[in-house]
């Protein structure tokens, strides 16, 4: 069985990587008054190259379409959650696929992980909107699929492999002299597993995890692609419903921008938090 993969890299390393190859997010809180700035100086700059009071009007118009913007913001982290629960559910069972000592289920297990962890997400995207039906029936009942549900489908098949991949490294984490200590102890391997080495593993893969969970939420954006009305679907709708103005396009996308600033910034500050706390040393 391989190992070559890092469970979790150095602090100090230049380019962090973790959640099966995905760059771990960094986030600041420059990032976001640099975000507001966008938004205060784009109003300004308008307001200078027409001559008017636009810069109270930009503001105004942002206000007047938050609403419709955080409903479709909404649509966002509802996405994230079930693509993230679905992905965790079937990731782990993946997961423990490629640590099995069963050589056919391990290789079964690394093909399907390898597949849909370097697949291109949009293109999953694409496949699961126009591979699955707008309704399934089931005896007399009928079942709509909006686009927004395949989109979860779509996006929880990517974090399933990733997810993996986090069981994977977070187990092959734990010293071996843990398997051996539960063996002489006359544990199985199941309640080696169960008892011992996932209870120490967990603590390994929650940082990652929510590091993944943090960047399929910013993915979310992608299903904006495939038809479905989230925010940056919307923030096109108020461009055009507001004449396609010019000057509304930085302090538009630069608010859409600073809602996901603020929802995930606190989820990277954690992940930060819990690498310096859990970190294993190579």
């Amino acid at each position: 069985m391989s190992s070559k993969f890092p469970v979790i890299l150095p602090l100090g390393a230049p380019l962090r990587r973790q959640a099966g190859g995905l760059p771990t997010l960094r986030l600041a809180p420059w990032h976001g008054v640099a975000l507001a700035s966008i938004i205060l100086l784009s109003s300004a700059a308008a307001n200078a190259a027409t001559g008017g009071p636009i810069h109270a009007s930009v503001l105004a118009i942002l206000a007047r379409w938050t609403p419709l913007l955080l409903r479709g913001f909404g649509l966002n982290i509802l996405i994230s959650f079930l693509s993230m629960a679905i992905g965790t559910v079937l990731g782990a069972f993946l997961g423990l696929g490629l640590i099995t000592p069963s050589r056919p289920l391990r290789g079964a297990s690394w093909a399907i992980t390898q597949f849909f962890r370097n697949a291109p997400w949009l293109v999953l995207l694409f496949f699961m909107i126009f591979l699955l039906p707008f309704h399934i029936h089931v005896g007399t009942v009928t079942i709509n699929l909006p686009s927004w549900l395949k989109a979860v489908i779509g996006l929880a098949l990517p974090v399933m492999a990733n997810v993996a991949e986090i069981v994977r490294g977070g187990v092959r984490s734990i010293h071996p002299g843990q398997w051996e200590a539960a063996e002489s102890l006359g544990f199985t391997r199941r309640q080696q597993l169960w008892l011992i080495i996932l209870p120490q593993s967990v603590k390994r893969m929650l940082p990652p995890w929510m590091n993944l969970y943090a960047i399929l939420t910013t993915s979310t954006t992608l299903a904006s692609i495939v038809g479905v009305n989230e925010v940056v679907s919307l923030a096109g709708q108020v461009l055009a419903a507001e004449g396609s103005k010019p000057y509304l396009l930085a302090p538009i996308y630069a608010y859409v921008l600073l809602m996901f600033f603020v929802y995930t910034y606190p989820i990277a500050w954690a992940t930060q938090r819990l690498e310096r706390r859990y970190h294993v040393r190579n």
